[in-house]
C-alpha cells in the first residue's frame, strides 16, 4: 500500500514538473499585466527602500515584529 502511494506520488512530481517553466512565464505575464496604480506605486517605493538601505518593506516589516514580539515575550515571562 505505502508502495502504491509513494509511486503516485512520484508520477505526480515528474508530470507536475514537466511544465513548470511554461507555466511560470504565463502567469508572470499575466500578473504583470493586471498591475494597478497602487501596486505599482508599492514596488517603486519598495525599490527605492532597498536601493537605500538594502532592505525591502516586507523585511524591516518583519525585522520590527520580530522586535516588539521579542519584547512583549519577555515582558510576559517577568
Amino acid at each position: 500500500m505505502i508502495k502504491l502511494k509513494l509511486t503516485i506520488l512520484f508520477i505526480i512530481f515528474i508530470i507536475v514538473s514537466g511544465c513548470s517553466e511554461f507555466a511560470l512565464l504565463a502567469s508572470g505575464a499575466s500578473i504583470a499585466g493586471t498591475q494597478n496604480a497602487y501596486v505599482k506605486a508599492y514596488n517603486g517605493m519598495d525599490v527605492l527602500t532597498i536601493m537605500y538601505s538594502d532592505k525591502s518593506i516586507k523585511k524591516h516589516i518583519y525585522d520590527k515584529g520580530k522586535e516588539h514580539v521579542q519584547t512583549l515575550t519577555r515582558i510576559a515571562n517577568d
